[in-house]
């Protein structure tokens, strides 16, 4: 692996996930590399499919599916050895480096296919789907990073992937809406009386957000479920993984705080919130001479493929 296709793969992760960046600074050598690198070429898929450049649209037109069909195509080519670019060469050296099964690499493919395809989420069921394939996964792919094996730890891997994408959904409510996404389950909206999310209608929001909530507290399920997991990592990741979860976090107890008006702008920590929760990470897993955490059971939790 050269040192442009790290290098790219670090530029790519500091301009289009600040929070990511910090966490995983704390994880060791070889390590952090192999994150940055998965991380790298989960980002470009998505930026591929939405047709943005680090999370910033691009203006440029083409097919969804066409674009969703040429990065299935360039992927399975690097994984066979022949890759394209570097974010597709540091993919396949991660993959074959960790022992991660291809299988994992196309659940993420599907989920942005469910995008592609404007997939109707009529349940929270439905919607935890769809958050396995484009987050839980990841988190398989990079708890093996960090040599999980155990089936049961990965399990809470995917938790905690499900966990970040509950809580961007609840976030992006209104951005999603701008641009014809509506992700919110509509058996929850139609409790509350909305057919379709209309992102300049002022008299949705007080309802929109109690829905929101509702993602907000399913995602605290999946955030004490993660925690069994981070407990059973070695101190240096299980370090990188909580200063994560602490960032990530943050952003549902934002709006839960803020109400409707957070909608108002971009919701987002700051970058001295960012070091003051990594800073509470430390004391939870380098500093305690015992970490302990609640035991919560999994008995009717989302269940991988």
């Amino acid at each position: 692996m050269s040192d442009a296709t790290l290098d790219q793969a670090r530029q790519s992760i500091a301009v289009g996930s600040k929070s990511f960046a910090m966490a995983s600074r704390f994880l060791p050598a070889g390590m952090h590399e192999d994150c940055v690198m998965l991380y790298a070429w989960c980002r470009h898929a998505d930026d591929v499919i939405d047709g943005q450049e680090a999370g910033f649209a691009t203006g440029v037109a083409q097919d969804p599916a066409a674009r969703l069909a040429e990065l299935r195509d360039l992927t399975h080519r690097a994984l066979r050895g022949d890759a394209a670019a570097p974010v597709y060469a540091g993919l396949a050296r991660v993959v074959a480096a960790r022992d991660i099964p291809h299988r994992h690499v196309d659940e993420l493919l599907d989920g942005f296919a469910m995008d592609v395809e404007g997939r109707v989420y009529h349940t929270l069921g439905d919607l935890l789907d769809y958050c396995y394939h484009v987050a839980g996964v990841v988190g398989v792919m990079m708890a093996r990073i960090m040599g999980v094996r155990d089936e049961a730890v990965l399990d809470r891997a995917s938790d905690l992937g499900l966990a970040f994408q509950l809580t961007n959904i609840a976030r992006d409510v209104i951005d999603d809406a701008r641009i014809g996404r509506t992700y919110l389950p509509r058996d929850l909206l139609g409790a509350e009386g909305i057919t379709t999310v209309d992102p300049d209608d002022p008299g949705q929001r007080a309802a929109l957000h109690r829905v929101a909530l509702r993602l907000l507290d399913e995602a605290e399920v999946y955030y004490r479920s993660a925690d069994m997991g981070i407990a059973a990592l070695p101190r240096r990741p299980a370090l990188a993984i909580t200063a994560a979860r602490n960032i990530y976090r943050q952003i549902g107890v934002k709006l839960r705080a803020q109400g409707p008006d957070a909608w108002s702008g971009r919701l987002s920590t700051t970058k001295g919130e960012k070091m003051r929760l990594a800073a509470r990470a430390v004391g939870s897993t380098i500093l305690s001479p015992r970490r302990r955490v609640v035991p919560v059971s999994r008995v009717g939790l989302y269940v991988r493929p």
